[in-house]
């Protein structure tokens, strides 16, 4: 497996990263235990949950527990900032929330320090220098390593980056959004800003929640027990199965097949292929699919395929 720098920090990073959203969720303990264990013997060293994952909380629980001396081979990710209680609507990114916050997930990991904290949402209710100032002490305090933010906008990584500067204190180094085949706003602002001030960017729903796995076929039933097909999940299989995304699946397959590779390996080499993607993070509930991401990540994209995919996705 191998490694890219999160960032322009020395935090070096599996380039397949294990997303832990389904731990405590879709899969129990003994599921967890074999996703965790497969995940290390492929080399995978970056670890991306939350506390609010797992029912509020049953994912850090869940990684505390299996890791146990393995801790310290694991980039260990979390994140703050989700309603964690029954009605709560509030995304939370107050100094009293996150010194309330940090110690909870400590606590559930069963370590004395995370590696890369995030900031899960836009808090529009806090001002960004207060933010930066509690991570920046919880940097100080040796409680966290880095801070990384999710799914702002590119103008406001660049306002939390030039405010840092400003007030002296510990800055994101890196981004986490949405970013694949077939979600690429990614590309039209953030990256180039990313790019231009050294930052890193680490996509969820790489895969589409599935749809980029090859699964899945236009006019033909959901298989049983996919994603798609369960009622929980209706509101996203009503994003991502359109007409348009259909069509630019079945362009991108047969590209695929006259290069000897499938979709699943495309979706993974094609965000890679992004100077600024450090990890690109997938979740999984079996061994099995540990093993196919792996092999998967392993494709490299040379230029002038690269510039093949980008003219079919612009077709």
């Amino acid at each position: 497996m191998r490694t890219r720098a999160l960032g322009r920090s020395g935090l070096q990073v599996s380039e397949l990263g294990l997303g832990c959203n389904n731990f405590g969720g879709r899969l129990d303990e003994a599921g967890t235990r074999a996703v965790v264990d497969a995940a290390l013997d492929a080399g995978i060293n970056f670890f991306d949950t939350a506390d609010s994952y797992g029912n509020r909380g049953g994912s850090e629980i869940l990684l505390g527990k299996i890791l146990g001396a393995r801790r310290n081979d694991v980039i260990l990710a979390t994140k703050f900032g989700s309603p964690m209680r029954e009605g709560a609507t509030r995304r939370d990114a107050s100094r009293r929330y996150i010194m309330n916050a940090v110690e909870a997930s400590l606590g559930r990991l069963r370590t004395d320090w995370i590696d890369v904290y995030w900031l899960h949402w836009p808090d529009p209710l806090t001002p960004m220098e207060e933010t930066l100032r509690a991570l920046d002490d919880l940097i100080h305090a040796g409680k966290v390593r880095y801070i990384g933010a999710c799914n702002l906008a590119a103008w406001q990584m660049i306002d939390a980056e030039w405010l840092a500067r400003e007030v002296g204190v510990n800055h994101f180094i890196c981004a986490q959004n949405e970013f694949s085949l077939v979600q690429r706003n990614a590309a039209k602002e953030l990256l180039p800003a990313l790019s231009a001030h050294g930052l890193g960017l680490v996509p969820y729903f790489p895969l589409a929640s599935g749809l980029l796995t090859g699964r899945y076929h236009r006019d033909a039933a959901l298989p049983e027990g996919s994603r798609f097909a369960h009622e929980a999940f209706k509101r996203l299989a009503n994003r991502y199965l359109t007409e348009a995304n259909w069509e630019c699946i079945e362009k991108l397959d047969a590209w695929c097949k006259t290069h000897g590779h499938d979709l699943l390996q495309l979706a993974f080499a094609w965000l890679l292929a992004h100077r600024e993607v450090a990890s690109v993070i997938a979740g999984a509930t079996r061994p099995e699919q540990i093993e196919q991401n792996a092999k998967a990540a392993a494709w490299q994209l040379d230029a002038d395929m690269l510039a093949e995919v980008d003219a079919l996705l612009e077709t």
